[in-house]
């Protein structure tokens, strides 16, 4: 009988298929679950600061009693400066940079003390009053739950970078009621290049989030305000609003900054602790409604109440000469940069997300205002701040999709989704001709660390230099000889041979072309030494150099192999260009492709 023919391998390709099926589904349902963990923490985070802030000013009865407003942020950015430094001792500020870092350099892989660490920290920072926004730690956290649920599940790097970005997502969703703002934000900021296969997963975890949201917190939308119905003749307006959001976005990145630059030249903490809580006690003493978010003030203005902004102290007093109120409100603008730089630089943990859609809607007013005191039209004000928070949004983040649905999500402010793309696209386009990058990529990007939307810099950046190195080369001892060459090559698969001393450090490289000529005269076998047959190597690359650079430097040399050295020098294998395009070609087809 004739044996039976072997299975073809078609049976193997569908197992395949199954396994990779199997993981898709499980992420769509760690999806629903990461949604759900998401919703929950935004909850919470919400929850805290408004208990913290509760208990701090319910009981005041007097104006005098308002000055613990001056002291009371420095206070929660010292519980939280201890709570990070002696606890934690890891840097949780800038949650949305963080993410950022963790996907272009750590593999997606956050830590688990972040799914709640930034939770607390936020809400004692935001809660005692100081001016930052709570999105940036509840994204953090979220992007962790996403990280650590994946990496549990046992997930393909890929997916739990997809995992991670849901996260963000949700919690994004989760603190504004945003479904639809939470996928924007994840893909325009936070992920690089991806397929529409990251559409479902993203808004099954955004939409389980908000609904998580709605259950416990109800469904009104975060700032309702009285909205006047759009007018065609008003988009002149709309475009000058564009403009002068873009410029300050630019204002907006390039002072939070510098100055959180100039405040970290203290090498104490506790100094710097000192000198941040001092100067913003005394902007918050000359112009209060720089205390906390700010979202109060941008319910009001969004209500055309601006009057109750400056109270108690001063209201009355500007409310009766125009202009003085009108610069009052241009200061209050540009100072809420301060003192978000202030607070997040003496110890308080927050972002830049809330300040931005506060500094957005002062700018939006002051244009209308200015408008309206000068006579040129007659413009609603409170259009122009909701306009104005995207506006600024789009310039600051450099992500007008993400501005323009999330203020029409969280205003209701679909009526003026035509103002808002005007002004939101115009301001995008002024920031983009000075400014490449938005405030959390820049200055990751100065560290060349930043995934893009540029297909070949988001896949040199995926590669990593200690994956792709060959360590089957066998290596000959410098003080060998030719005899001992010829025995190593006729055992070797390959044809190119480092030269180490005792300690394995790099000496140079012997390749077979070297030695062809002389490798088969045996009297020379013991009379000619390795260290006259080696060459040295056209150039080094250290295991942590980013790829971007090893290009650089076979570009330069033109060689094909360059060896790879640890910190001490020491050698580990080498490089090679086919490796490297191999390995280029597989990530550009999952990149482009999946």
């Amino acid at each position: 009988m004739t044996s039976p023919l072997p299975k073809p391998p078609r049976k193997k390709v569908k197992t395949e298929k199954k396994r990779i099926l199997s993981e898709k589904t499980r992420l769509l349902l760690l999806a629903v679950l990461v949604g759900l963990l998401c919703g929950c923490a935004a909850i919470l985070l919400k929850t805290l600061i408004h208990w913290i802030q509760t208990g701090l000013t319910s009981w005041f009865r007097s104006s005098a009693d308002g000055l613990l407003l001056l002291v009371y942020p420095g206070i929660g950015m010292l519980l939280s400066l201890i709570f990070v430094r002696k606890m934690l001792k890891d840097d949780i500020g800038h949650g949305v940079t963080k993410v950022l870092q963790a996907v272009s350099k750590n593999d997606s892989n956050i830590k688990p003390h972040n799914m709640w660490s930034s939770i607390a920290a936020s809400s004692v920072t935001i809660g005692f009053g100081g001016s930052v926004g709570a999105e940036a730690p509840i994204v953090y956290s979220g992007a962790a739950i996403g990280s650590v649920v994946a990496r549990k599940a046992g997930l393909s790097y890929r997916n739990v970078t997809m995992l991670l970005g849901c996260g963000a997502a949700a919690a994004i969703a989760g603190i504004f009621k945003a479904p639809l703002a939470g996928v924007l934000f994840t893909l325009e900021i936070l992920m690089f290049n991806m397929s529409m296969n990251a559409i479902l997963p993203l808004m099954l975890s955004s939409v389980t989030a908000t609904v998580v949201t709605y259950l416990f917190m109800g469904t009104d939308v975060q700032f309702a305000g009285t909205i006047e119905a759009f007018r065609m003749s008003r988009i002149p307006f709309y475009l000058l609003l564009g403009v002068f959001c873009g410029f300050m976005s630019l204002y907006f990145i390039r002072v939070t900054l510098k100055v959180e630059d100039r405040m970290r030249r203290f090498r104490s903490p506790y100094w710097r602790w000192v000198l941040c809580a001092a100067l913003l006690g005394l902007l918050i003493f000359l112009f209060p409604p720089l205390y906390g978010e700010g979202y109060r003030s941008l319910s009001l203005m969004l209500n055309n109440n601006p009057g109750e902004v400056a109270s108690p102290f001063f209201g009355e007093f500007l409310f009766s000469n125009k202009w003085l109120f009108l610069l009052y409100f241009g200061a209050i603008m540009l100072l809420k940069v301060f003192a978000t730089a202030f607070t997040n630089a003496g110890g308080g943990v927050g972002g830049t997300f809330g300040p931005t859609l506060v500094s957005g809607g002062l700018a939006g007013f002051f244009i209308a205002r200015l408008i309206n005191l000068t006579g040129i039209a007659v413009v609603p004000e409170a259009n122009f701040v909701l306009v104005g928070m995207g506006g600024l949004m789009a310039g600051v983040m450099q992500a007008p999709m993400t501005a323009i649905f999330l203020i029409a999500e969280i205003t209701g402010g679909y009526e003026l989704l035509i103002p808002l793309i005007v002004t939101s696209a115009v301001s995008y386009g002024t920031i983009r001709f000075f400014e490449q990058y938005s405030i959390y990529t820049k200055r990751i990007a100065a560290q060349g660390e930043l995934l893009t939307h540029d297909n070949d810099k988001a896949v040199l950046t995926l590669l990593k230099t200690s994956e792709l190195v060959e360590n089957d080369f066998t290596p000959v001892r410098i003080d060998g000889t030719l005899g001992d060459l010829v025995q190593i090559i006729s055992t070797s698969r390959r044809n190119l041979f480092p030269v180490l001393d005792k300690e394995d450090h790099f000496c140079g490289m012997v390749t077979l072309d070297d030695v062809r000529e002389v490798m088969f005269d045996r009297s020379k076998y013991e009379t000619t030494k390795v260290s006259t047959l080696m060459k040295s190597a056209q150039a080094f690359v250290y295991q942590d150099d980013k790829m971007e650079s090893v290009m650089d430097k076979f570009e330069t040399t033109q060689a094909w192999n360059l060896p790879v050295l640890d910190d001490e020098n020491k050698y580990l294998g080498f490089v090679s260009k086919s490796m490297i395009f191999s390995s280029y070609r597989e990530q550009l087809r999952e990149v482009s492709h999946e």
